[in-house]
């Protein structure tokens, strides 16, 4: 509910507030969109098992939630990847920000996002559904890739290799692609004369950076390991970690460390308790 919470209030701030509209906090919109239906698309099913002891899925269920964890996890990654751009852009070109980062390209962008994902999720997704199972129980809390190969009755060498290819390539081409931006903002931050303007630079980039590297690093044990056959306990814990605390998380990073966040938080507060939602709208 935390975590629901808090990506709703991001989403109604950016909605609102005139001095959240620029392509940063779009990106951050729809960032706090994708945590939103992450957690749907797995929390409250588990929730459901863990209060009524049903503990069954249907396969159309089981495989619909496959689909939108998949759906939702890597568009995060390619999200991720371009608002790491986006920063590159306001610390290496500001002069040409607003030009660059217009809303028409942030739309494309996004929208680029959601088709490559889905472009990469047909052919394994194809060929998962040809699969037969040997099993009715998996080892794991949600429906996911991994523990449904380990209940195959078919050989799963080559499907665990497209699901591992798929993966890595996901993982490097978007890591690539961050690690080359910030690299890129911190030679221009280094050039800067005064540490003043180096300290600012570095606050703008901060949240990004920390939510990049504990979502990198919980999904890097999670998927890319060599078979679905190894032991699943590691990876439950770290699933729940994944699902639950991350999404938690982002919406807590970004409003603690950036200063327009919490004024327009504080604002918003302000305004619902002492002034009333005519009085806002005026503003």
């Amino acid at each position: 509910m935390f975590s629901l919470v808090g990506n709703l209030i991001i989403i109604i701030l950016t909605f609102v507030d005139t001095h959240l509209k620029t392509a940063m906090y779009y990106f951050l919109q729809n960032l706090s969109f994708l945590e939103i239906s992450f957690t749907s698309a797995c929390i409250p099913r588990y929730l459901y098992s863990i209060a009524t002891g049903d503990r069954t899925i249907t396969y159309n269920s089981c495989i619909c939630q496959v689909f939108f964890i998949d759906l939702f996890g890597i568009v995060e990654f390619f999200l991720l990847a371009t608002m790491s751009y986006d920063r590159y852009v306001a610390i290496c070109k500001p002069l040409h920000y607003s030009s660059i980062m217009n809303p028409i390209v942030c739309k494309k962008l996004v929208s680029g996002c959601w088709i490559v994902t889905l472009l990469l999720m047909i052919p394994p997704l194809g060929y998962a559904l040809t699969m037969e199972f040997c099993d009715s129980e998996i080892d794991h809390f949600i429906c996911d890739s991994n523990p449904l190969l380990k209940i195959s009755c078919l050989d799963t060498e080559f499907i665990e290799k497209m699901v591992l290819f798929c993966s890595s390539f996901i993982l490097l081409v978007t890591l690539t692609f961050v690690v080359w931006s910030y690299g890129s903002i911190i030679r221009t931050i280094l050039g800067f004369p005064s540490a003043q303007q180096k300290k600012k630079a570095f606050s703008t980039c901060s949240s990004h950076m920390i939510v990049v590297s504990i979502t990198y690093g919980s999904c890097i044990f999670i998927y890319i390991k060599p078979s679905a056959k190894d032991e699943m306990a590691t990876n439950k814990v770290i699933t729940v970690f994944a699902v639950s605390t991350i999404p938690l998380l982002n919406p807590l990073i970004y409003t603690l460390r950036n200063k327009q966040v919490k004024k327009a938080l504080n604002d918003f507060v302000k305004q619902l308790l002492f002034m009333g939602p005519q009085s806002y709208h005026q503003g």
